[in-house]
């Protein structure tokens, strides 16, 4: 690698600042990394628990709508009943100045989002309303996970690729820079060492004379 600056004990100065906050910058970076890794792990882990329970509760409730149908028949008219949900809100926390989504939904106890008499309907029908709602609500925390492992990963991979620059460009450019201007001043030091010992040499020499 080619070095231009100046061998000046200024640009070693400064070199071997920039130098220190390479380094110093690359630390940070990758303990910044390892945080986000971290993190990305852990929701990871989440959100196949959180698949694993909606398949589950799918699965229930499916079950007990195909017994609704059976012992109801067709429901149009509570169908109809139910209004369009807006109960989503959208908030957003920080890591490591990574924005991650925060997905919350209305819980309020089932006897207070009925939309429905239950003279009108039986047990399997409550029972897929009940399993249905719960889908629902881990369906918006696994919307939540699954936006925030994407955002920590686009994060990740720029994280990563900024840290790879420093170790492997920026850090052995400002070394070689530094080591260049030390060589170059040791070697002028030791070349004006060498001939103030010539001239008081000749000076001797002289008044000897």
């Amino acid at each position: 690698m080619a070095v231009q600056a100046v061998p000046t004990k200024g640009n070693l100065m400064t070199s071997k600042k920039s130098l220190s906050l390479a380094r110093t910058g690359y630390e940070l970076l990758d303990k910044k990394r390892n945080i986000l890794v971290r993190e990305m792990m852990t929701l990871i882990d989440k959100a196949t628990e959180i698949q694993t329970k909606i398949d589950q509760t799918f699965s229930k409730a499916y079950l007990a709508l195909q017994r609704a149908n059976i012992t109801m028949g067709y429901i149009d008219a509570i169908a109809k009943s139910v209004p369009e949900d807006d109960s989503l809100r959208l908030s957003y926390r920080s890591v490591m100045g990574v924005e991650i989504p925060i997905v919350t939904i209305d819980e309020s106890p089932v006897e207070k989002t009925l939309y429905y008499g239950l003279g009108v309907t039986n047990s399997a029908f409550d029972e897929a309303y009940v399993c249905f709602r719960e889908v629902k609500r881990l369906s918006a925390h696994l919307a939540e996970i699954e936006n925030s492992v994407y955002r920590l990963a686009d994060s990740i991979k720029k994280t990563q690729k900024r840290a790879n620059a420093l170790k492997n460009i920026m850090i052995p450019k400002f070394e070689e820079t530094v080591k260049f201007i030390s060589d170059a001043l040791e070697e002028k030091e030791r070349e004006e060492f060498s001939r103030l010992k010539v001239i008081k040499a000749q000076k001797t020499k002289a008044e000897e004379e």
